[in-house]
């Protein structure tokens, strides 16, 4: 009986974390959700949460599956999308959402959308 309820123990902790680490994981998307346009790292996401960083790395991937900057980028490129969408240049766009380099603005919008963003900038003006 004991290794039954070791193995319920375990599952139970596996699928059932503490709220604590849910509070934190979700505090940090909506802190980068909000703010997105500014200079961001994980150092300073670790100062937010109060919390290790490798250890918030991991709390984030675990539950969002993705890295901390991945989600970044990801909220980054789709905010780009809408300011390209609304009539702002590439480049306008790009420091705009918080990217600093247009070159590597760039090359992430084509690998995330798979189009550069002069060539979603002219399909979305036919």
């Amino acid at each position: 009986m004991k290794r039954y309820q070791k193995e319920l123990q375990r599952i139970k902790e596996n699928c059932y974390s503490n709220q604590w680490q849910i509070d934190t994981v979700i505090g940090l998307r909506n802190y980068i959700s909000n703010n997105f346009s500014e200079k961001l790292n994980l150092n300073l996401f670790s100062r937010v949460r109060l919390v290790s960083k490798y250890h918030l790395l991991r709390l984030f991937k675990r539950y969002y599956g993705q890295t901390p900057n991945q989600y970044l980028i990801d909220k980054r490129v789709e905010e780009a999308k809408l300011c390209i969408q609304n009539g702002l240049s590439v480049s306008d766009s790009c420091y705009a959402v918080g990217f600093e380099s247009l070159s590597s603005f760039s090359s992430l919008f084509k690998k995330k959308t798979g189009i550069t963003p002069r060539a979603y900038q002219k399909s979305n003006f036919r």
